[in-house]
């Protein structure tokens, strides 16, 4: 479904625009709430393919990134210890696979909850990427949290398997393909998308306001400073997409989001399936009315 913005009111376009087709990468390397690698195929289709660099300021687990396959690229995010695993994939990969092998060698050989909580703690105390890489692969439902108060990673152990070193090296070398266009840094985003110059294009998958405070930091987060960052680049032509809350409901409320007139000149629904971090608070129950559909803003 397309739509044009008129402030915060949708219009249907007059004109079609044209989307490209683009083939589904559903192999994950990290975990991450919000990953948008199962439905990437549907946001990169209505990404510009004239671009000169493409930005992804809010990288998380790079699924878009990833499905783009971009020429040139510049990934960042301000969680240093998950820009240290996108780093060591560009430029040093068998270590990333030696950090994550040495780590699963540990988790079974002794008894899984007490050794995943010892790297937990040795990650709290010093946050750092080889840890980190283990623990978001096996954290209770992939859901990686964070204390508000002191930013301390929370989440326990899960109960599911944990991928093996083979398996996890052979996506690394997948991974590292995809990404070889990409250079990685630890920005904020405003600085990132600083850099964005006329024909580059950027696409911003922030915290979402209502239910992904959990997110490291995402309790700093102001959705207005990005709208403002995002002004300034249409107006030296960098375009951008953004995507936000759709009709994800966050306990009875559903999110609207108030959006600048004349900012976006088109929408996109996105069906993003079943909300991972709904999934985790629920336990496991039966979430058939929980489905998540993403707002695919573009300004251009």
């Amino acid at each position: 479904m397309t739509t044009a913005l008129t402030g915060t009111a949708m219009i249907a376009e007059s004109a079609a625009v044209p989307v490209v087709d683009v083939a589904p990468f559903k192999t994950q390397l990290l975990k991450w709430v919000g990953n948008k690698q199962r439905f990437a195929h549907d946001i990169v289709a209505h990404l510009p393919q004239d671009y000169g660099t493409y930005f992804e300021p809010f990288l998380g687990a790079g699924g878009v990134m990833a499905t783009l396959r971009p020429h040139r690229a510049v990934g960042s995010d301000i969680f240093a210890p998950l820009v240290e695993i996108w780093q060591t994939l560009a430029a040093a990969p068998d270590q990333l696979v030696g950090w994550y092998a040495d780590r699963h060698a540990q988790f079974h050989a002794g008894n899984r909850v007490e050794v995943y909580e010892t790297i937990k703690a040795r990650y709290n105390a010093a946050p750092n990427g080889a840890d980190f890489l283990f623990l978001c692969r096996a954290c209770y439902g992939g859901v990686v949290r964070f204390r508000r108060k002191d930013n301390y990673m929370s989440t326990p152990c899960g109960s599911h398997p944990v991928i093996s070193p083979e398996k996890f090296a052979r996506r690394v070398a997948l991974w590292q393909e995809r990404m070889a266009g990409a250079r990685f840094a630890c920005l904020d985003y405003r600085a990132a998308m600083a850099q964005a110059r006329a024909g580059d294009v950027i696409y911003c998958d922030p915290p979402y306001a209502h239910s992904q405070t959990i997110l490291y930091g995402a309790q700093a987060f102001r959705l207005e400073e990005l709208f403002a960052a995002i002004t300034a680049c249409k107006a030296r032509g960098v375009r951008v997409a953004m995507s936000i809350d759709g009709t994800k409901k966050s306990g009875d409320v559903y999110c609207d989001i108030a959006i600048p007139s004349g900012l976006f000149e088109r929408e996109i629904l996105v069906n993003m399936g079943q909300s991972m971090l709904k999934r985790f608070q629920m336990g496991g129950q039966r979430m058939e009315t929980e489905a998540v559909r993403d707002r695919l803003l573009l300004t251009y």
